[in-house]
Order: structure tokens, then sequence, then C-alpha cells
């Protein structure tokens, strides 16, 4: 048996001894064809790549290592895909991979991973001017990280392709990439068990365009100067969390079609609409700043049965905009903050001794009558709305938080004041 475990031993070795002798590296000088060397290099063989401009279309078909030292281009020359990957296990780093074709039917790509090439990597690459800046299909374990991706930007927005564009994958880590002037920077759909963290994602379409996918973590991104923020449509079991979104031209989040997930400690400001929630049941909304907004919650489409806690609703023109048939309650446990809370604290615990109602008399006048919120602060305004509150008749349905905080949780509000699109 002693004599059986050490032949076991030896042939271990052998083995990882073969496998370091077969892994090799391939040298790539300007003047010199990346296909060429990846045709020649074995599975596991590492091709690096001078830096210099090579043109050329690669089809990477084996497990490799491609390695760009100092930073080399490789360019598409507008046709295609610059990049195609359809091996497992491929990583590729380093390299500006740039001006793949411009034909949205055939998805064009910087990199396009095809279904099946499962734990590729892109790390630290800048992929400028391709339609779509990568592909992933049916590919799971991808990793996307520390990458810079800007499209074509002398397109029209519709005619652009997305950032990262993730379909029917599993397991995927899209972590700290900077993604702006394309489509959508993130696009997901059918995609599960992935993380999506530290992004940047600005100056496009939506920073994030994500429908029908499930457990999946958003934690650490900022969206900011787009039209939507992040867009998180026909899902479940997300958690969203200590994320930004400020001054896109429409929402900062949009929760639609939403349930059983977790939506905590975000930044909202200075946007249209901060939060637009749209059919959401079953979610936490809890420790969220939202600040500076046209609208803080566009709430509707039955959106109930879910939990609103410890949020900061400051300064936003119309806290929120709530049309129902029914009151609907929040603040249930531990109450919100509201900046416009008109109520009083006798016994001095920080909570209001009067519920704070979001959809009054003032709030239903300021929809039909626009201009009346440039008195939204004058005595006879808030007059207004405290006489309200003595003549039930007058009132609408309406978020009713039964106590609220009289202090915001989040002492550094005032730095996100003004944060607008332009």
């Amino acid at each position: 048996m002693f004599f059986y475990r050490i032949n076991i031993f030896f042939f271990v070795c052998l083995c990882l001894a073969a496998l370091s002798v077969q892994a090799a590296e391939w040298r790539v000088a300007p003047g010199q064809r990346i296909a060429d060397a990846i045709a020649q290099a074995a599975p596991g063989d590492t091709v690096l790549v001078a830096r210099g401009h090579y043109q050329e279309n690669l089809k990477i078909d084996k497990p490799l290592h491609l390695l760009g030292i100092n930073r080399p281009t490789i360019s598409g020359g507008l046709i295609g895909d610059t990049i195609r990957v359809t091996a497992p296990d491929v990583r590729i780093e380093g390299i500006i991979v740039t001006n793949s074709g411009g034909d949205l039917g055939k998805q064009n790509a910087g990199i396009y991973i095809q279904p099946d090439a499962h734990r590729a990597q892109v790390r630290r690459c800048d992929l400028s001017y391709n339609l779509f800046g990568l592909w992933i299909q049916g590919a799971n374990d991808v990793v996307v990280e520390h990458n810079i991706i800007t499209g074509k930007r002398d397109f029209f927005s519709s005619q652009r392709g997305n950032g990262i564009q993730l379909y029917n994958t599993e397991g995927a880590r899209i972590i700290s990439n900077n993604i702006s002037f394309v489509r959508d920077a993130i696009y997901v759909d059918v995609s599960h068990h992935a993380q999506f963290r530290n992004n940047r994602l600005h100056h496009s379409r939506y920073g994030t365009h994500y429908m029908n996918s499930y457990n999946n973590v958003w934690e650490g991104n900022e969206t900011y100067l787009n039209r939507g923020g992040l867009a998180l449509m026909e899902v479940r079991n997300q958690v969203v969390r200590n994320n930004v979104a400020w001054g896109n031209s429409d929402h900062g989040i949009m929760l639609r079609t939403i349930q059983d997930s977790v939506i905590e400690n975000n930044i909202v400001a200075g946007n249209a609409r901060g939060f637009f929630i749209y059919d959401a049941e079953y979610i936490t909304l809890r420790g969220n700043l939202v600040v500076d907004n046209q609208i803080g919650v566009h709430l509707s489409a039955g959106s109930t049965r879910n939990a609103v806690e410890a949020n900061d609703f400051i300064a936003n023109r119309e806290q929120v905009k709530y049309v129902a048939s029914r009151d609907e309650a929040w603040g249930v446990k531990e109450g919100n903050y509201w900046s416009n809370y008109l109520g009083w604290d006798r016994d001095g615990n920080g909570r209001g001794d009067i519920p704070y109602e979001a959809n009054d008399m003032v709030d239903r006048l300021s929809w039909k009558h626009p201009m009346m919120k440039l008195l939204l602060g004058s005595p006879a305004v808030q007059s207004l709305r405290l006489i309200a509150r003595q003549f039930p008749l007058l009132r609408a349905p309406s978020v009713v938080d039964s106590a609220p905080h009289t202090t915001p949780q989040h002492s550094n509000w005032r730095q996100w004041l003004g944060k607008y699109y332009h």
C-alpha cells in the first residue's frame, strides 16, 4: 500500500511537470501577426503582444492568455468583431481593443464571447470605438474588471451598442469598469447569480438596463448623467446596496415588477425621479438618501406589501407622487425622515407625534398647477396644508408614515444638493 501511494505521488508530480513544460510563451512584435501566434500556440500558452498597432480580427479558439505589454492596440478595421472568443478559459489583459464593425444586426463587438466560452476573463483593457464593447452570451463565470469602455460617440444613441451585454449567463463578475457614451452601459437579460460592483456608468441611455434575472448583487456602482440610472425590471432576489445615482434626466433607480429584494443604503440625488417604483412587492427599501430630486419617489401600479424604513427624503420638489385607491403605510416599525414634515415631537423621542402624509391637497394642486411649486415654502401654502388635514373629506389616498423621524440619518446630505443633469 505504501508503494502504491508513492507511485501515485510521483505520477501526479510528473503530470504537473509535463503541464509546466507544455505551457509556453509566444512573443509578437510590430509587423508580425497575432493570429499566427495564436495558431501556433497550444492550450494554456501565453501570447505576449508588444506595444504597437495591429490591424487584425482575431479568433481565439483555445484556452490562452493574451497579454499586452505596454498596452498594444488591436484594431478590427471597422469590420466584424475585433476579437471573438470561442473557447473556455481565455484571458485577455492589458490591450486596447478598438474599431469593431458597426452592424447592429450582426452584433459587432470589440470582444465577443460566444456560448460555452466559460470562465473568460477580460482585465485592464481599453475598449474604444466599438459598437458593443463586450458581448457575452451563454458563457458562465466570466470576469470583466478594471476596463475602460467607450462606444461610437458619433453614432446616434439608438444606433450604438451596449458597453457590456450579458445574455443567458451564470456567475458573472462585472467589477470596477468605467463605461460611457454607449446605448446602455450594462445590459443584462436572463443572467443569474452575478455580481456588479464598483462600476462607473455615465453619459449613456441607461447606466444599467436589467431584465428577467435573479439572485444578483448590485453594490457600490455610480450611475450619473444618463437618461436613466439603474433600471431593474421583471426581477427577483436582488441586493441593491451602497450605489449612487445622480444627475440622471429621468430616474435614478427604477424598480419595475420586482419582488423579494433588498434596496438599501443608496444615494439618489438630483434626478427627475429619484426612485420610480412600479409593481413592486415584498421588497425592503431601507437606509436610502433620496435628496433634491424633482420627484423623490414615483409610486404606482399596486406597489404594496413593502417595508420602507429609515430612509431620508430631503428637499425633493415632490416627496412622493402616488395615485391609488387606498393609503400605503411606510415606516411602520422605524419611520422615515421627511424634510417637509410639519408635525412636532413633544416627548423628545425623535419621532413625530402626528403622521406624515405625502399626497395631501397641496401636493395634488401642485401636480395640476405646476407654477404653484414656486410658492411651496410660503406661509400661505403651509397653512393650507395644515387646514386640509383638519377636513378628511378633502384628502386623497396617500403614503402615510405614522411616526416619522424628526432628524435625518444622513448628516452629509447637503453635499448632494445641485447634482443635476446639464
